[in-house]
């Protein structure tokens, strides 16, 4: 793993991460793989950039001022970062998490001081939906209150509009083939395809989602692991095209973020090994010579008690962990 220098004459954001080369997560000598690194954020995932945005634009409408409050419905990152953002501006914050919310997540969240508003046993299975009915529940209890909405503001793309791929095309020279994003939300990825765009660039965007999530036509199933894929379909989703979709089984999640962590020493979360399960399966479709970059979305920390445990893996998933090796990185391509 070799450092990338990400110096820009002072223009990038404060939000600005590092990007490394990866040498060892495969054997793909004709291809160049860089890992950008937004588990090191303060609040340790790339929602700080996105929490970041949500807050000052409220404030900065007047919508939102210290001694006020937010809610949000959050899988735990987004949580973790307005607490960090709003405790720095001394609003209130209230959290509205299910029963897959991490525990280590809730944890961070109350050490920032935030309330945890925890939906459970969900009549349709749906947490998500679940948890933006009970977030109106609480505005209407709280005059004053507003929710940042995450699924729908358009402050959640314009963060990684603003930040995410111009950073990215400055670590690498404007040179990116390939980017692969994990979505929920869609925030990201479609604030990434803005810039894109809107810069005349030729690269590629690939959304990794989760088997059970219904983005890009997905059918619902059961997830049991936070932070990628949605139940429902987010407003913002209605403008995502990426050029590539995978779908990606949690036990392969667990083996992505466990290579990453034994091959390149980088411990990230549930997403990031998912992104690693699908680049596995594309490799032999890239064309030499292609610079392939990717976005570590968070830190494998409040994962220890789940992908990073083998007893979790095979209580919960039924399968084994199979902690390196790529022969069962099973995933499916569907577009």
């Amino acid at each position: 793993m070799r450092a990338t220098n990400m110096d820009s004459a002072g223009t990038l954001s404060p939000f600005n991460s590092p990007v490394v080369t990866l040498e060892r997560l495969f054997d793909s000598p004709d291809i160049e793989i860089f890992a950008k690194l937004d588990l090191l954020q303060l609040s340790g995932s790339t929602k700080e950039r996105t929490a970041g945005s949500l807050i000052e634009s409220f404030m900065e409408s007047g919508q939102l001022q210290p001694g006020g409050m937010v809610i949000e419905s959050t899988s735990g990152n987004l949580g973790i970062a307005l607490s960090r953002q709003c405790v720095v501006r001394g609003i209130k914050f209230v959290a509205v998490v299910d029963e897959n919310a991490n525990k280590s997540a809730l944890d961070i969240m109350r050490a920032y001081g935030a309330a945890v508003e925890l939906v459970v046993n969900q009549p349709d299975g749906n947490k998500l939906a679940a948890r933006r009915q009970r977030v109106q529940q609480l505005l209407a209890q709280n005059p004053g209150a507003v929710t940042t909405n995450q699924y729908g503001s358009p402050d959640n793309p314009k963060a990684h509009y603003s930040s995410t791929m111009p950073e990215i095309v400055d670590a690498l020279d404007g040179k990116v083939d390939m980017l692969f994003v994990a979505t929920s939300t869609t925030g990201t990825i479609l604030g990434c395809q803005k810039y894109i765009r809107e810069h005349g660039l030729n690269t590629k965007l690939v959304a990794v989602d989760a088997l059970g999530s219904v983005l890009f036509g997905g059918e619902s199933g059961n997830r049991r692991l936070p932070g990628l894929g949605a139940g429902i379909v987010p407003e913002l989703a209605l403008q995502a095209e990426p050029d590539h979709v995978f779908r990606i089984r949690e036990i392969d999640m667990v083996r992505g973020c466990r290579m990453l962590a034994q091959r390149e020493g980088i411990l990230a979360g549930a997403s990031t090994g998912a992104i690693v399960s699908a680049m596995s399966q594309m490799l032999p479709e890239i064309p030499a010579g292609s610079r392939v970059a990717f976005l570590v979305h968070d830190s494998g920390v409040p994962y220890l008690h789940s992908v990073y445990d083998d007893d979790w893996v095979r209580e919960t998933l039924g399968e084994e962990p199979e902690a390196d090796g790529t022969a069962n990185l099973v995933d499916q391509q569907v577009r």
